[in-house]
């Protein structure tokens, strides 16, 4: 299959970083500076998603090719790697990794035992080296993401609460303490800020743990809230100046007012 499109993009992208007549910007990329792209890139992708938005989606997903092709341009820039090597170490890969599809063909086989099975194909490719049954990869991801996957990785070894209403508990026990550590604030105090620190951090794991038993993924609900709070926000905005106010001039109390009314609107 011809993609003569895609070629035209990597031709573009060589230009871009051509050192005569290249884009300046491009120029000054590297690996390290263009990661914190990569991450915004997918993440807008990802709402585009869940907005259901096929033109939206198009668009993202080309800003996230732009940022493997760039990082590829790098590579090839410095004899390590390209998009071609890339695309056959890909490719090898998934032919590995899927030999119910490229060797014997399993029309029997469900999701489930494909991923047992590419987990035992990714154990023979790196060999016998004795690792960690949760392996610091799982830090590579953002924190409720990753606290999602250990959760996940310790239920298959039988590491877990039995139910529910055990992990509840346990965020109960935990949002005790991080309270005991508010709790000299409350009265003018200072706390301690590592205290504080450690506690929150124990607590939003427990709650990543309990939304884990209850079926949610604890990093989509978080998104869900964000997007719930920033539509009222803009709500309330659009209200404060159909009422004639600033709101910069206003204090919580008066804003207050207004949020109330968004939630009552929604409810109705």
């Amino acid at each position: 299959m011809e993609m003569p499109e895609f070629s035209r993009l990597t031709q573009v992208v060589k230009k871009l970083r051509d050192p005569n007549g290249g884009c300046p910007w491009d120029l000054k990329q590297t690996h390290s500076s263009l990661l914190k792209y990569l991450v915004e890139e997918s993440y807008e992708f990802i709402a585009a998603v869940e907005d259901g938005d096929p033109k939206e989606m198009e668009d993202e997903i080309g800003d996230v090719l732009l940022q493997v092709l760039l990082h590829c341009q790098f590579a090839s820039e410095e004899n390590n790697f390209d998009i071609e090597s890339v695309s056959k170490n890909l490719a090898d890969k998934m032919i590995r990794r899927h030999p119910h599809v490229f060797e014997k063909v399993d029309q029997d086989i469900d999701a489930d035992q494909v991923v047992s099975n590419w987990e035992e194909i990714k154990k023979t490719e790196k060999g016998d080296v004795e690792k960690s049954l949760i392996d610091d990869s799982y830090l590579k991801f953002p924190a409720l993401f990753a606290a999602n996957k250990i959760g996940k990785k310790t239920k298959k070894i039988k590491f877990d609460w039995d139910n529910a209403s055990q992990v509840a508990y346990k965020v109960e026990e935990e949002w005790q303490e991080l309270k005991e550590e508010i709790g000299p604030m409350e009265n003018g105090g200072a706390a301690n800020q590592d205290r504080l620190f450690e506690e929150m951090g124990d607590f939003l794991f427990s709650a990543a743990q309990l939304a884990r038993h209850l079926k949610i993924d604890p990093e989509e609900a978080c998104r869900h809230a964000n997007k719930k709070f920033l539509k009222r926000f803009q709500k309330m905005e659009i209200l404060i100046r159909e009422a004639g106010k600033d709101i910069n001039e206003m204090n919580q109390e008066q804003m207050d007012h207004f949020w109330d009314q968004v939630k009552m609107n929604e409810k109705a």
